[in-house]
């Protein structure tokens, strides 16, 4: 999971993991170490994840036009 997620660094990104409290996490990937990696949220604020308790990783979606598209979950 390691290598395949640092496809996403600097990438705007939905990472969706089995114990968070909405069941996915939107922001920005800044860095991936050994079992976690660094999520910097819209906010500016900044969160440590577990890579063992991720599930899936998905860029943003985005229309033609680069702007965001609305997801509903």
């Amino acid at each position: 999971m390691k290598e395949l997620a640092k496809r996403f660094i600097e990438k705007e990104c939905i990472v969706y993991t089995v114990t968070s409290n909405d069941s996915s996490i939107h922001g920005v990937i800044k860095e991936i170490d050994d079992g976690g990696m660094v999520i910097e949220k819209t906010s500016g604020e900044k969160e440590l994840i577990n890579l063992d308790f991720v599930t899936r990783i998905r860029e943003y979606p985005r229309k033609k036009n680069g702007k965001k598209k609305i997801i509903f979950e």
